[in-house]
């Protein structure tokens, strides 16, 4: 989502009264400020890199809180939710309630910061910023944006008869107000519904989407659409899936990749199972693009602030450096000559190593990168490409799919696609040996028989989660493996406790690998996992099929 026109207004308010009632106004039309925004909303990595300068080089506090504000809202709208936090945080600092000036400001920063919480749901810290944003807002369209944006955190949270007393207030204030009314109007008819299930909000629902058609209202038409879809998902599949596609047609226009994703997952669910390809394909794609376009957002931001504070820092230092210089001027000519000649060496000396120095950090920084990057692909290989072919395979082979089954295996794609930059594994309530079984019959079908032996709960009850995890990306890779190249049509998975090691033994019939053969990056991948978890393995070449010997270490749950 765009920033709100709120944001925007609080900002363009700001930035006047910092120019006016002032006894010594300092201006933040500088031309620097003025570059960050003219590329707001159409380049934000140079945008986000002007108002850094202002942030860490002006002398006025409300030019200084200003960019910050900026640079947060760029920050959250790129999905950097923490590191926009973090910056409109910090803009506050630089403000003072009991200034006139800083109050525009300060209602913006608090009202992004309560769209932020509202994002990373966090209801009750979003009430709570909206409320200090309501503090400052004079203006009674303002207020009501304000207000409204409450009412929907009380729907998101559940108060509902909080949210609807709200929306009630908010529609007699917005009569006269076309695009007003029909959002309010809206948002009252669905939190009704959501309260009540019995509720008939058609009505109300439809006479807000026909305010927004005939006001133009795109985005408005975008949530309309997304109500009503939700509203007949239970009485009337058929509507509710036109409102989805009217929905996507909307959401394709607006070019709102967020939006179109959501959209996507809700014609899956809706739409017959031979039109479900196309939706799944586009699915993917966005999904992939969203998330690195996100994750460069957070490095590029981190790499604007890295290089602006150094460049800061060396023009501190040649300053200090010119005015050692300039106090030498006073000595004696004898000591100036010793003196000169002192920090010509030394000076010589410090280049020296202060490039040396700069190349290291430089170095390290782009090794950071760029292990960061090879750990976000190999998590989108493991989490997204591998889950989705075990979505496709099922499409493919299986006479009958169920939806219900299906819808579930890509909300639980969905939702690992969406945590992939946390380290921390999610832990899953199904017990392990279930989900190494589920896994490895997933890829059985009528021509590929599956045979598993020995997995049963005492063999992993012992197994660290994080090996576990592991483990079931190695055997998925091997049987995406088998699937895709093998050519087999019986395998069989053996497993095994010995002497405190774990001993998994993989068979086909297919084709095998010739030795020769140098092995994909699913393979190699693979290989580096069993070694980080300490393991071994070999492959065996016989006359027909591939064997694969995988052992490691028991390694206890602290």
């Amino acid at each position: 989502m765009r920033p709100s026109s709120i944001i925007l207004t609080i900002l363009l308010g700001s930035l006047l009264a910092c120019t006016s009632n002032r006894e010594l106004p300092q201006p933040v039309f500088t031309p620097t400020f003025e570059k960050g925004e003219s590329f707001f909303n159409k380049n934000n990595d140079s945008a986000f890199y002007y108002f850094n300068l202002v942030a860490t080089g002006a002398k006025d506090s409300l030019a200084i809180a200003t960019a910050y504000t900026y640079m947060g809202i760029i920050q959250a709208y790129e999905g950097d939710h923490y590191g926009g936090q973090e910056s409109l945080l910090k803009s506050l600092t630089y403000l003072d309630e009991h200034k006139k000036d800083d109050r525009n400001c300060l209602s913006s920063n608090y009202h992004e910061l309560g769209n932020i919480c509202l994002n990373l749901k966090n209801y009750d810290a979003a009430i709570d910023y909206y409320h200090k944003a309501l503090k400052y807002l004079k203006q009674p369209n303002d207020q009501n944006i304000a207000l409204n944006s409450i009412a929907l955190t009380y729907e998101k949270k559940g108060n509902y008869d909080q949210a609807i007393d709200l929306y009630k207030s908010l529609l007699n204030k917005s009569k006269d107000k076309k695009k007003e009314y029909a959002r309010v109007l809206s948002n009252y008819a669905r939190t009704k519904w959501l309260k009540d299930s019995s509720y008939p909000a058609a009505a109300e629902l439809q006479q807000a989407l026909q305010i927004r058609k005939d006001s133009n209202d795109i985005r408005g038409l975008n949530a309309s659409y997304t109500h009503l879809s939700d509203y007949y998902s239970l009485s009337s599949p058929d509507s509710a899936l036109y409102y989805a596609r009217k929905r996507y047609e909307v959401t394709r226009e607006m070019n709102s990749p967020d939006d179109e994703v959501e959209t996507l997952s809700k014609l899956i669910t809706l739409s017959p199972t031979n039109l479900l390809k196309p939706y799944f394909i586009r699915y993917q794609y966005l999904t992939d693009s969203i998330q690195t376009a996100k994750n460069a957002a957070k490095n590029q931001f981190a790499l604007i602030r890295y290089e602006t504070a150094k460049s800061k820092a060396d023009n501190l230092q040649l300053q200090k450096d010119n005015a050692q210089k300039k106090t030498q001027l006073v000595v004696q000519w004898f000591i100036l000559a010793l003196t000169i000649l002192f920090f010509i060496i030394s000076g010589i000396v410090l280049i020296l190593r202060y490039h040396r120095r700069r190349q290291q950090i430089e170095f390290a920084s782009r090794q950071a990168i760029q292990e960061h990057q090879l750990k976000t692909s190999q998590k989108v290989h493991d989490v997204v490409a591998n889950g989705l072919y075990r979505i496709m395979t099922d499409l493919e082979y299986k006479a009958s799919v169920d939806k219900e089954e299906l819808i579930d295996k890509i909300d639980v794609l969905y939702e690992r696609s969406r945590d992939i930059s946390y380290e921390n594994p999610t832990i899953s309530k199904v017990p392990f040996y279930v989900q190494i079984d589920d896994l490895l019959t997933s890829f059985g079908s009528e021509r590929i028989k599956v045979l598993i032996f020995g997995n049963g709960p005492t063999l992993w009850n012992r197994i660290d989660v994080q090996i576990q995890q592991e483990v079931e990306h190695i055997l998925q890779e091997l049987m995406i493996n088998m699937k895709k190249h093998s050519q087999a049509d019986a395998v069989m998975i053996k497993f095994e406790c010995q002497k405190n090691q774990v001993q998994i033994l993989y068979t086909d019939n297919g084709i095998g690998i010739s030795p020769q053969v140098k092995y994909g990056n699913g393979l190699q991948n693979t290989g580096n996992r069993i070694k980080r978890i300490g393991g071994q393995y070999t492959f065996e070449h016989p006359p027909k099929g591939l064997k694969i010997h995988i052992s490691f270490p028991i390694a206890h749950s602290s």
